[in-house]
């Protein structure tokens, strides 16, 4: 059902003058940063000293649920996709072509006069397929067929490489089943949860309304409470950082041996999937499905498949319907006003068809040149982080020798795919919900089509137009989109401090990556192995344990601490990010020099540039849910975190003893 999850990893690429001839003669325009507030003073707060004059001015709009950088990037993003779809869907195009397939989907999802005459017509059989549902394995028959029309309810499989041997493609079962957005949500008492709590039970209460159901507040209770049984066998968002953890491959007759309702051959055979063994990766849950679909009356698990049908589909269905889902949203979100429709449907198009829409915008706003650029910078980086590996005080030769192999393993990915992903779809600009579960249905066969081959090294997990990037532990790949090159972090105008204060910081954080509490349990190929001496490895853990204490105590809305255990593999790669790009920086001629810009030195405007990239103002119900739920700290102390362990950042700025954020030398936490 309804899930808002929020994964946001940021990484935005440059290119130096002094590392590409055909730049050296540009002419530099120096970044003003102002709006600095000198009444805080750099050791207290830096991000505040830098961002608070801009946090107490900013605005965020009705329709959004923060303004600013890193991920609110897109929505200016979202502005030049528009363009394209505005115009693609005006033009007649040959059948079939990228554009008549991107235009069409958003032309049809644009007739909002179509969609709401349709009402809940479109979902219609669906539910007649529910109310005819008479037996348990019929229960799981329905399941299954929607499972391949993207409609996933209580079973959670994903087709990725096996951990054990990264050079296959195996099935994955996930736990799933819940609406809300964590599993923690169910046992709080929290008034801020319990708010998001009720608004779940109203939205569930207005969808059952919609259909025609009668007691709809009784049926919305009833789906609560099996969803709080199923999210009492989920293992937290901490626990599933454990890599290990989340890997129990089970032969098939093995699964249904220990599982007495699920018929998983039945099962595996509906999905279309030829498989002897599952990767299950969160046993507790299949378990507690199994006992629950014995236990809970079969008129309820209707209910609940029901509940979960309309959930799914609610976004492509009648105003109503999306007006329900908003009520909900805006309680998790903080957001007050619903987006316009046409914003919605950029998202919807670069969400379900963004292979095809990333040509047209490749086309039109890529700079060809950033691409090669891009690839000098990051083997630049590369080099760096090798220097850091060799000069570590804490990590053995043999163990230096295992970490640098798989640091020049990584592949790396920048601009756009070298093979593109195709989309074998009828798109007809008439019918928007069916045109949204033929892109489902097409998605889910192009994954089944994977499994049991070698993973597709030539595929991208996001598109090329989306402001964002990743390091991918299974494939040992970072991914750079074309989408990522812009101001604050892209800036061919500016000095190198700029520059590499800026997203020299995150090219070195995605490459710490490939070594925090996650990626260093991956070996070079990507498989889960430990490549570490023991004595080396317990010396890891400790230093990842001094940034989750560390972490731990830092505070959001005066009283709301971190979860350092969540965080602790972006933190530790935000740490070593800030490292390997300053060491970076100071290898070029402004690195070595002291001459000032604006009334600051190179090394000062290096970190001014690290406080502004964060530059972030977020509502305040949706930076709960964000420190609740995401992987990521907030912006504040994606800066102050790292720079109160960083020695360079007290020289520059002359940080002493009892200030705000200072820390001895020995507190000062170093990994990479």
């Amino acid at each position: 059902m309804k899930s808002f999850f929020y994964f946001f990893i940021v990484l935005f690429l440059f290119s130096s003058c002094k590392e590409n001839n055909d730049t050296a003669t540009l002419e530099r325009t120096p970044v003003v940063f102002d709006g600095i507030n000198d009444s805080i003073k750099p050791g207290d707060n830096f991000f505040n000293h830098v961002n608070k004059t801009w946090m107490d001015n900013a605005v965020i709009a009705d329709d959004q649920v923060g303004v600013g950088s890193y991920r609110f990037l897109n929505i200016p993003q979202q502005k030049l996709l528009k363009n394209i779809l505005g115009e693609v869907s005006q033009e007649e195009h040959p059948k079939g072509s990228v554009e008549q397939m991107v235009g069409d989907f958003y032309a049809s999802g644009m007739d909002t006069t179509s969609i709401n005459k349709r009402g809940i017509t479109p979902i219609q059989p669906i539910l007649d397929r529910i109310d005819a549902i008479d037996n348990v394995p019929s229960v799981l028959d329905f399941v299954a067929t929607q499972l391949k029309s993207g409609d996933y309810s209580m079973i959670g499989p994903s087709i990725s490489p096996d951990q054990k041997n990264s050079t296959i493609n195996i099935l994955h079962l996930h736990q799933t089943g819940l609406g809300l957005p964590d599993r923690d949500y169910y046992f709080s008492d929290d008034p801020s949860v319990k708010e998001i709590q009720d608004a779940y039970k109203t939205y569930l209460t207005t969808i059952f309304e919609l259909v025609g159901n009668n007691n709809a507040a009784a049926q919305a209770e009833t789906i609560y409470e099996i969803e709080k049984q199923l999210a009492e066998s989920h293992k937290t968002r901490i626990e599933r950082r454990v890599v290990s953890e989340n890997y129990h491959k089970m032969s098939v007759s093995d699964l249904d041996e220990g599982h007495k309702n699920i018929d998983w051959q039945v099962m595996l055979n509906t999905l279309g999937a030829k498989t002897d063994s599952i990767n299950v990766r969160q046993p507790a849950y299949y378990d507690t499905l199994d006992r629950l679909l014995a236990e809970i009356p079969l008129q309820d698990w209707k209910l609940y498949l029901q509940a979960n049908s309309i959930s799914s589909h609610d976004g492509i269905l009648s105003k109503p319907f999306q007006d329900a889902a908003f009520e909900y949203s805006k309680v998790v979100s903080g957001q007050s006003v619903q987006q316009s429709r046409a914003k919605q449907m950029v998202r919807r198009v670069d969400g379900q068809i963004g292979f095809a829409l990333g040509q047209l915008y490749v086309k039109r706003y890529f700079n060809e040149d950033a691409k090669k650029r891009a690839l000098d910078l990051v083997n630049n980086f590369q080099k760096t982080l090798e220097k850091r590996i060799e000069n570590l005080d804490w990590m053995s030769d043999s163990t230096k020798v295992k970490a640098k192999e798989k640091l020049f393993a990584i592949k790396k990915k920048i601009g756009y795919p070298d093979v593109w992903r195709t989309y074998d779809v009828d798109i007809n600009r008439n019918t928007f919900f069916e045109n949204v579960v033929t892109l489902r249905k097409d998605a889910y066969e192009y994954q089944l089509k994977q499994l049991n081959q070698p993973p597709n090294r030539d595929e991208w997990g996001t598109t090329p137009s989306t402001v964002t990037a990743y390091y991918n532990p299974s494939l040992n790949e970072i991914v750079f989109p074309a989408g990522i090159l812009q101001a604050p972090y892209f800036d061919l105008y500016a000095d190198d401090a700029v520059n590499y204060g800026g997203i020299g910081m995150v090219i070195g954080h995605e490459f710490t990556h490939a070594f925090d509490d996650q990626g260093a349990q991956y070996d070079k190929d990507g498989n889960v192995t430990n490549w570490w001496t023991e004595e080396d490895y317990t010396k890891f853990k400790a230093k990842t344990q001094q940034i989750i204490d560390q972490y731990g105590t830092f505070t959001v809305l005066d009283s709301i601490h971190l979860k350092g255990a969540l965080t602790v593999g972006e933190n530790t790669a935000d740490n070593g990010g800030i490292a390997i790009a300053y060491d970076a920086f100071k290898l070029t001629e402004q690195g070595q020099d002291t001459t000032k810009i604006g009334g600051y030195t190179p090394d000062q405007r290096f970190f001014l540039s690290i406080a502004r990239i964060w530059r972030v103002k977020m509502r305040e119900a949706f930076l709960r849910n964000y420190v609740a739920t995401d992987p990521h700290s907030p912006p504040m102390w994606r800066v102050n975190g790292p720079l109160m362990n960083f020695t360079p950042f007290y020289d520059a700025f002359d940080v002493q003893e009892g200030e705000q954020n200072f820390r001895s030398k020995e507190e000062r936490i170093k990994i990479w």
